[in-house]
């Protein structure tokens, strides 16, 4: 009755997450407890070269994973969803969302997966002094301009997916912080695109003859607290196809995957982190001082609120793990064994643990795309081995457990072992640490410190968009958002902290060789595989 009564009154939050494979809704509230979830499963295309999902599928998406939360209210509370405290929409970081004038889209939609910016990257990175990887928004921007794209002279609004779906629902054209920082520098004391580098922007194109400015189609910089708009009667037109849902519901700024990660897993304050493990895999520190220099493997981002994080992001995490598992389904079916996703996640994940420490020398990579840590603007999907590595089942599923971590360790390595970034906790989400005490042992491998799981991990970022939801209208007067999770959200909150093992370090740190090594034969297959 507590929660029926919750969600009729209005105290809940709801948050919608645009993952790279599932669209979430969660709906919680004011104690971040769960009270109904929505889901629809999509998948990027790839399109004349170019990692995208069509404005079709958006919009449809949006609405599909909307409407089965709705429909899960309706069953679990015999009452139709009217009313919310707060809306929060994330979404994939980076990528390119161009619209003209009059909002009307008039370029194919990039996401982070897109690697074709390699020219520009580098020259802004120079021009900055500061890494501006290849997935962000401004060096897709760049790019566009060097490529001579004929669209970019009628640009009126250039924005992520979290901010166009924000924008839709509200009208404004705003961005959290956190995403924010993944489309463009962010100076921590302004909150706001670092002013020095916007004047060097503006003054690096200025010779092309634009009408605009980089702040004239960027979105408006906002923290997390700040109001962002509300729901337009045009807003919940775009969402709830019923109707149902009432206008005037306020929003908090629209946030990137790993602001929402960091939300989710409390870890938003200096020496914290998370590692958000799934279809991509990052870690993000929370820094207490700047790096000494830049680094091109390690993202200089933000929390929702501000304080810089470096980030080592892999575009490519469980992708082709999911793969196989999904070959080992379709054999199960042969045999006539029937058997589910789930079951067959949970077993093949928990028989790793029985593999060598270091996979018996086997080897993989799960390259779907390309990876901006090891420098590779392609991907191929690879499994090695020698003749004389130990292949089995364990090792098997071992091996491509550990490659999802692959890339990240190496931009992790470079925070712990050349900056020495300290760091307190390191917290893990995403589907990655789903089967209990197996992506997280290796994980506390990989960082060589323990690693805690809370029993919200697999809630993921559409929870973590739903606290910052919460935070907007339930804060108290001058509340910090990480007094807000530490103090109210994850006090009465249970997990499990596992610490490394020191033959799996070993085992991992002799993979990391392999991996490293190999890469060599990714860059071969890469040129040869051209078909």
């Amino acid at each position: 009755m507590e929660k029926k009564e919750a969600v009729i009154s209005g105290r809940t939050a709801l948050g919608i997450e645009l993952g790279s494979t599932r669209i979430k809704g969660v709906l919680i509230d004011f104690h971040g407890e769960v009270l109904a979830v929505g889901i629809h499963d999509w998948e990027n295309s790839l399109v004349d070269n170019i990692w995208t999902y069509s404005l079709e599928e958006i919009h449809t998406g949006i609405r599909k994973c909307y409407g089965s939360l709705r429909d899960s209210v309706k069953e679990k509370y015999g009452v139709v969803l009217q009313k919310v405290g707060a809306i929060g929409v994330s979404a994939m970081m980076h990528g390119y969302m161009a619209l003209d004038k009059d909002g009307n889209q008039i370029a194919p939609f990039q996401t982070w997966r897109n690697t074709n910016t390699q020219k520009a990257a580098d020259e802004l990175t120079d021009l900055f002094d500061f890494n501006i990887p290849l997935r962000w928004s401004v060096a897709h921007l760049y790019q566009r301009i060097l490529d001579g794209e004929e669209h970019v002279a009628r640009l009126g609004y250039v924005g992520t997916l979290s901010a166009y779906i924000h924008w839709k629902l509200t009208g404004q054209k705003v961005i959290g912080i956190g995403d924010a920082s993944g489309m463009f520098p962010i100076d921590s004391d302004t909150h706001d695109y670092d002013a020095s580098m916007v004047d060097k922007f503006d003054e690096l194109i200025k010779p092309y003859g634009y009408s605009w400015k980089i702040r004239d189609i960027f979105p408006k910089v906002l923290s997390a607290g700040e109001s962002a708009g509300a729901l337009t009667e045009e807003g919940v037109a775009f969402l709830d196809e019923t109707g149902s849902l009432k206008a005037g519901i306020p929003l908090c700024p629209p946030e990137g995957d790993a602001g929402t990660g960091m939300t989710a897993t409390n870890s938003v304050a200096p020496r914290t982190g998370n590692v958000s493990a799934g279809t991509s895999t990052f870690a993000m520190i929370v820094l207490e001082r700047k790096l000494s220099k830049v680094y091109r493997e390690i993202d200089m981002v933000t929390t929702p609120t501000g304080f810089p994080c470096a980030m080592s992001h892999a575009n490519n995490g469980t992708s082709d793990l999911n793969a196989w598992i999904g070959l080992f389904g379709e054999f199960a079916e042969l045999m006539g064994v029937k058997t589910n996703t789930g079951e067959l996640f949970e077993k093949l994940y928990t028989e790793s643990l029985k593999g060598d420490p270091d996979c018996g020398g086997l080897l993989a990579y799960g390259y779907y795309s390309g990876e901006n840590i090891t420098m590779l603007n392609e991907g191929r999907l690879a499994f090695l081995r020698t003749a004389d590595s130990k292949f089995n089942l364990a090792n098997f599923m071992r091996v491509h457990l550990y490659t999802s971590l692959g890339a990240v360790k190496m931009g992790l390595d470079i925070l712990t072992e050349d900056e020495k970034v300290e760091v307190d906790r390191i917290m893990g989400h995403g589907g990655f640490f789903k089967t209990k005490g197996v992506g997280q042992r290796y994980l506390a491998a990989a960082v060589n410190a323990p690693v805690t799981v809370m029993d919200t991990a697999s809630e993921g970022g559409a929870w973590g968009i739903a606290l910052l939801a919460a935070y907007l209208v339930d804060k108290n007067a001058g509340e910090k958002l990480e007094d807000y999770l530490e103090n109210r959200i994850f006090k009465e909150m249970s997990g499990e902290t596992l610490t490394p093992r020191e033959e799996e370090v070993k085992g991992l740190k002799i993979f990391m060789e392999h991996y490293r090594s190999g890469l060599a034969i990714e860059k071969s297959a890469i040129e040869a595989m051209v078909w």
